[in-house]
């Protein structure tokens, strides 16, 4: 027994004593959630978030410690027509009157008409640190909601930084409660289909959760290591409900196929252990090696990532390997009940003649040509994945912006509002500069000069009649120039003035000044910084998990060869995924089937994130089904027939994992920002193409073409010849090619 695989040890174990082991795998998870509960989250600061100059341009604003408080803005608008200014003024004094009684409210200024005289702008200053602004806003907000039920001829609207704040968090909230809700119900469904019995179906929706709790307890145990950010809860879900769900389906098929075989239910879960177990086991480390990948970007938003994707994913692999094996020998033949009559005739596992698993002949069918003509199958199927990659070469990475939030808010509607009455002058770069106190006059002086050689250039607007604007620290070392553009922040020439700013006007202004330390900063610098952050990283990160990746799978499989064409097939999934994205992202033609707007570019932060979680997750078909094709060399086939009985075998369990991926990845396409749109269609799209073209037509035209080329490997890899299966795999009739 000790010589056994420690996954059929650790199996054997849970399914002798299946009550302990589903005590401690509750124990755990509850012990992960209430612990982390208790320790609370510990978010990631905006220091924490810088990169690049424009992030150098926030530490060394943060480092003037200016009173920058949070403005909030009541805004009087006509339900129609002209603004009567009686009616205006009137709401005026009530919301102010109001607010002045509110805790929070620092300051309210004077009323500000509109130009055109459409609107009344009353601005309010609140008390308190801005960054926890958010969390305070609502008595504001209350009071303004007052106002407008007092004036209803008018409309009354509050809008600001903290309101838009706090609507984007009602709404990430209610997204991600949707999210969960939706995840269910789809992955119950399809689970069904599946396995056509219903505890069989609940099995692995039961541990998916179960791994996603207890990740995002330990999460928040980790958030005090490496702070979180917005993302991570929803990607622990994504990434949990994914594997979480693939692992337990891997396991129960094959332990659901040895018990039609004939075996006893120890003896099929130990079987399902040594194989289905040991490919969860390699697809997990394969997948926490992509995901560690992030930690090489140097950025919190990725560190906080992988953190998230990789407790839930050695969660689930630990769950899969102890509490599923317990519930299986538990529950024994009732996992198939109850059955749904027609779906259980359609998937209940079967056997031929031979004691052969039997599949439906449509797989045969798929793999027809790439069994009889595999270079032809190859070139054409490679050629059509290289074509759908290729716009991927055009791909522009940006930072959402204001625009692309979603408009469905109270606080968005009033934004536009507010920006149509008060249009601004464009976008604003800063600049931040900080120098010995005693240099703060040679500085203001240099800035004046800046601001004028910048007004005098059509990329810049007008500096206002009474001059430049210069914030100055208390201690005098810190000074902040805004220099505003009359471009939109997407526009090409914002960039332009960017870069016109970093390269020229600012350093022939400053440069020369003992002990300074300047930098430029803004939305746009944001943006354009980020990107180049993730272009830079992308091939360190690509580079890293590719070389591991490789170690991982020439290890497992003891092949050269084998592990080659998985980097190779991945990338080409990878690719293509990056092609689709910029086809229904970056233009228009999507907007009205998927409800979003057009960026006309890619979040900055995806390729990168994408990338890995791709990799990672590729991995779980390809090892699963190249497992099943080393069964039938092992057993004495061909290599022919071993490709026609891994991938025929394996057909079922790879087509449910993967419609499962595509329909909770799907539902992320239906969120309301732009990031997780694209996040979930990147994903959607790429685990279809895996599991369809690249699983069932190009692996298996390789693997034949390169026939026993395959199993190549130095002489230091190979090990002494693994005994045969005692039973092993026969082909059926049907899935033997005709040559």
């Amino acid at each position: 027994m000790g010589s056994r695989p420690v996954t059929v040890r650790m199996a054997r174990w849970s399914a002798e004593h299946p009550w302990r082991a589903i005590a401690l795998w509750v124990v755990f998870v509850a012990v992960c959630f209430v612990g982390g509960n208790a320790a609370g989250l510990n978010e990631a600061t905006s220091g924490d978030q810088a990169i690049g100059e424009a992030g150098r341009a926030s530490l060394i604003i943060d480092g003037g410690a200016f009173d920058d408080p949070a403005v909030e803005n009541v805004l009087i608008t006509p339900r129609g027509g002209a603004l009567d200014p009686a009616a205006a003024k009137a709401a005026a004094d009530d919301a102010a009157a109001r607010l002045r009684t509110v805790t929070g409210v620092a300051e309210i200024g004077a009323p500000v008409t509109a130009r055109d005289g459409s609107a009344l702008l009353l601005p309010i200053t609140m008390a308190g640190d801005p960054e926890t602004a958010s969390d305070r806003v609502q008595p504001l907000r209350d009071a303004t909601a007052g106002v407008q039920s007092a004036h209803p001829q008018v409309r009354v609207e509050q809008v600001g930084g903290p309101s838009i704040g706090q609507a984007l968090d009602d709404t990430l909230g209610k997204d991600f409660e949707r999210a969960e809700l939706l995840s269910l119900p789809v992955t119950l469904a399809i689970l069904i289909i599946a396995f056509g019995a219903l505890i069989a179906a609940s099995v692995p929706v039961l541990l998916a959760l179960s791994s996603v709790a207890a990740a995002m307890g330990l999460s928040t145990l980790a958030s005090h290591l490496v702070p979180a950010t917005d993302t991570t809860a929803p990607v622990i879900l994504l990434i949990g409900m994914a594997v979480g769900v693939d692992y337990s389906l891997f396991y129960i098929r094959r332990e659901r196929e040895e018990r039609a075989k004939g075996r006893s239910g120890l003896d099929a879960v130990e079987i399902a252990a040594e194989t289905s177990g040991h490919a969860v086991v390699v697809s997990g480390v394969a997948v926490i090696i992509a995901m560690a990948g992030l930690f090489l970007a140097g950025d919190v938003v990725f560190s906080s990532l992988a953190v998230g994707s990789i407790l839930v994913v050695a969660v689930a692999v630990t769950g899969s390997l102890t509490v599923l094996p317990a519930l299986l020998a538990r529950l024994g033949r009732w996992v198939d009940r109850p059955r749904v009559p027609l779906l259980w005739r359609l998937t209940a596992p079967r056997t031929g003649r031979h004691g052969e698993a039997r599949t439906p002949r449509l797989w045969p069918t798929v793999l027809r040509p790439a069994l009889r003509a595999p270079v032809a199958t190859l070139v054409i199927s490679v050629g059509l994945l290289l074509a759908l990659a290729a716009p991927a070469l055009g791909m522009k990475l940006k930072f959402p912006g204001m625009e692309d939030l979603p408009r469905t808010t109270p606080a968005m509607q009033a934004y536009d509002r507010l920006t149509a009455a008060f249009p601004s002058t464009g976008t604003n770069h800063v600049v931040a500069v900080r120098a010995p106190a005693d240099q703060a006059d040679r500085v203001g002086a240099a800035l004046t000069d800046l601001a004028a050689r910048a007004s005098a250039d059509p990329l810049f607007a007008p500096t206002e009649a009474d001059g430049p604007k210069i914030k100055v620290s208390a201690d005098r070392r810190v000074s902040v120039l805004d220099v505003a553009t009359p471009y939109a922040s997407r526009d090409d020439r914002s960039v332009q003035s960017l870069e016109k700013l970093r390269a020229d006007l600012v350093p022939a202004e400053l440069r020369g000044i003992p002990g300074i330390e300047y930098a430029v900063g803004g939305s746009v610098a944001d943006s354009e910084d980020y990107a180049a952050h993730v272009r830079d990283k992308l091939p360190l990160v690509m580079g890293f998990v590719l070389v591991l990746t490789f170690l991982v799978m020439t290890l497992t499989f003891r092949s050269v060869v084998v592990a080659a064409s998985s980097i190779v097939l991945n990338l080409l999934s990878a690719g293509a995924a990056y092609g689709l994205l910029v086809l229904v992202f970056q233009g228009d033609w999507a907007e009205g089937l998927l409800g979003f707007t057009s960026m006309g570019a890619i979040v900055s932060w995806l390729p990168l994130f994408l990338f890995v979680v791709l990799f990672g997750l590729s991995m779980d078909y390809h090892v699963f089904v190249v497992s099943r094709i080393r069964e039938g060399v092992r057993a004495g086939m061909s290599n022919r027939d071993a490709v026609s009985y891994g991938i025929t075998s394996s057909a079922g369990v790879v087509t449910s994992a993967a419609i499962v991926m595509v329909g909770v990845f799907s539902i992320f396409a239906t969120l309301s920002t732009i990031d997780m749109k694209q996040l979930g269609i990147g994903l959607a799209a790429a685990i279809l193409l895996d599991a369809t073209i690249i699983r069932g037509v190009v692996l298996p035209a390789l693997m034949t073409m390169l026939g026993d080329a395959n199993w190549w490997a130095p002489r230091f890899l190979r090990r002494r010849p693994e005994p045969a299966p005692t039973d092993p795999p026969t082909p059926a009739p049907e899935l033997v090619p005709v040559s």
